[in-house]
Order: structure tokens, then sequence, then C-alpha cells
């Protein structure tokens, strides 16, 4: 399969659809939640109100461009509730506990969430007719990280050694359960699990993320405070992975026996850097800033080294990352300077958006 054209032909096949997101609120959410509006879907979302007044969904006003329920996935009458309100034909599962290190202060509600809410979005899926493409969304941290230099491809070993890496892996083996057990005697349906590496981009407040951090000590003038300097991460801009799901639920809808399985979205080798090169990319493209290292002795232990082989998603869905490493972190720093400076955060994220669809592989 040759590489995509996005822009003309997401558009003719989510224009119209009926499209449930689950984790709307949530930074990867409130982008795609925008995209598909834009695109033309039907979009309803499911989620816990957003945490922050500056989240990226409040500063997009994005409950004036979609059906907005505030609801919990780990509640399944609330659940099943919207999916037979919404009757959706597209279902993206984006809801989650989505950070290590809350995950060792709240083990309990991270498998609660990312384990038994997953369980009941499975359910009712299972139980509503009409579904032709679910794309269910997990993280790259669900293989069990033997700190290879290699990719993780997604016949890799499963596991975690910390609650959130735990509930990641849990999560994919359920789907694989429903997968085999339920889905596959209804010919109609694809879905499929997706695994993405460490994004970035504008709207992301989150606590303890490298990104938000040094933004708010540039802003603030301060200095930008680093835990693990010399980690490797698969560095890739929000829009990258969301593009690998769009094009992932076109593919399900139109052949569901070929493409129902698990799909890794994760940037080139060249976008695969430390935290330190992060940070000091972040400092060149806002043109001022310190940095500084304060390990810390009691932190709680975090991977070294992870990234992904998309081997699987370049060859089958002709999907490859359009922007790499220096320009997804140029896009990301402006669009906070953007947003800091007074530009209205919709006006820049719809920019980014279109340029990023006009963008070449």
């Amino acid at each position: 399969m040759g590489k995509m054209e996005i822009t003309p032909v997401l558009k003719q096949f989510f224009a119209g659809k009926k499209v449930l997101i689950t984790g709307h609120t949530g930074f990867k959410g409130s982008w795609l939640g925008l995209w598909l509006s834009e695109l033309g879907a039907e979009v309803t979302g499911l989620a816990l109100p957003p945490l922050r007044p500056d989240d990226h969904f409040n500063l997009l006003q994005l409950d004036k461009k979609l059906t907005h329920v505030t609801g919990d996935i780990r509640d399944y009458s609330a659940v099943e509730k919207v999916f037979s309100k919404c009757r959706p034909e597209i279902v993206f599962h984006l809801a989650a506990q989505a950070l290590v290190r809350r995950s060792y202060n709240e083990p309990k509600l991270t498998f609660d969430t990312n384990i038994g809410g997953s369980v009941n979005i499975l359910e009712a899926i299972r139980q509503t007719p009409g579904i032709r493409a679910v794309v269910y969304i997990t993280s790259d941290k669900c293989y069990h990280n033997k700190e290879w230099d290699r990719g993780y491809c997604e016949t890799d070993e499963l596991g975690g050694d910390d609650p959130y890496s735990a509930s990641k892996a849990a999560a994919e083996i359920v789907f694989h359960a429903y997968l085999k057990s339920f889905f596959a005697s209804r010919p109609e349906l694809g879905i499929a699990s997706a695994r993405a590496g460490n994004v970035i981009g504008g709207g992301d407040w989150s606590e303890d993320r490298i990104v938000p951090d040094a933004i708010k000590a540039l802003r603030d003038k301060k200095k930008i405070i680093l835990r693990n300097p010399d980690s490797t991460r698969p560095w890739q801009h929000v829009l990258e992975p969301l593009s690998g799901y769009l094009k992932l639920a076109q593919e399900l809808h139109k052949d569901p026996r070929s493409f129902s399985s698990s799909w890794n979205f994760g940037p080139t080798e060249g976008s695969i850097k430390t935290v330190q090169d992060l940070a000091r990319k972040i400092v060149l493209v806002w043109g001022s800033g310190d940095i500084t290292v304060q390990r810390q002795e009691k932190a709680v232990p975090e991977a070294g080294l992870l990234h992904l082989n998309c081997d699987k998603a370049n060859q089958e869905l002709g999907w490859f990352p359009r922007w790499g490493f220096d320009r997804g972190v140029e896009k990301t720093v402006q669009w906070y300077q953007k947003v800091i400076n007074g530009e209205p955060a919709l006006k820049v994220t719809s920019t980014h958006i279109q340029e990023y669809m006009e963008a070449q592989p």
C-alpha cells in the first residue's frame, strides 16, 4: 500500500459519520475531537471533566463543536447510556489514567480505569449493533521493557513492572480476549488496538511531563529541571499517532478482517532522543532559557530506553510520520508561545492540523 493522501480521503470518509471518543477532554482526545469535527464527523465525547481551566479542551471550547458528555468509564451504566444514545459507527477509546508517576500514588485508580474501564467500553461495544470500526488505544508501555536497543514490534511480550505499564499490558490482554471470543463472530466489525510512543504538542499541562514542565519554567523565567536527562523516548507530535488512528479506523471500516489486530505508531529512529536533547531543542526554539539536572534519590523507577518498530503500520497501512522530531518540537513550542501571547488556541490548533494534513511524509 502506498503512502496515504490524508486530506481528501479522510474528509470523504469521516464526513457525517457518528463517532464516539472516550477521553476527549484529555490532551490527545481534545486534538482528536477537533480534528474529527473539522473533518465533518458527528462527534460525541465521554470523559471526566477537564482538570484545569487552561486545559486544551477548555481553550478550544470544544464542548461547542461536539456533543460533550461528562462521565466516568468505570461506571458501566454511564458508558452504556452514551452508547445507547449515540449509536456510534466508529469508536476511539482513549480514556485512561495516563501518567506513570501517578500510578505509583494511585495504583487502584490506575487499574480500575485502565483495565475495568476498558472492559466497560468493550462490553458496551459488544452490546451495541451498528458499530463498524473501533480503535482501542493503549500505550507503548504495554510491552515488557527489556531496555532493548531495537524497537518493540506488535508480537513482542506484554508486561509491566510499574502499575501504569502493567495496566496497559492487561488492557491489551483484555482486548485480545474480546476480539477472539466475541468480535470475531461479527464480520462487519473491525477492531484494533493502537500503541503509541511519547506524544508532545500544544495544550498539554499535565503534571510530571517534560514539555509542560519546560514551558512553565520558560514562561516564568525559571530553570528547566530534569530528573532523568539521559532517558530516551520516541518523541512525536500528537498529530502523528492521531493520523494513524484515523487511517486505521478507515481501513477497519473497509476491511475488518485484514486490520483487526494490534498496531504501533511511533516516530522514525531519528526522533528517538534523550530528555536532555528534547529540553535543549525546546530552549532553542523558545529563544532563551536554562536547564539544570536534579536527580531524585528516591525517585520512582522509570524506563530508560523504549521505542517502537512501526514496520507493520508503514507497510500495511501506508502510514508514515510527517513532521519528525525537529518540526514536532518547533510546532509544539510555537503553539505555547502564540497562545501565551494571546492568540486563540482554536486558531493555532486548527492551523497546525491543516498544516499537518498538507505535509508530505
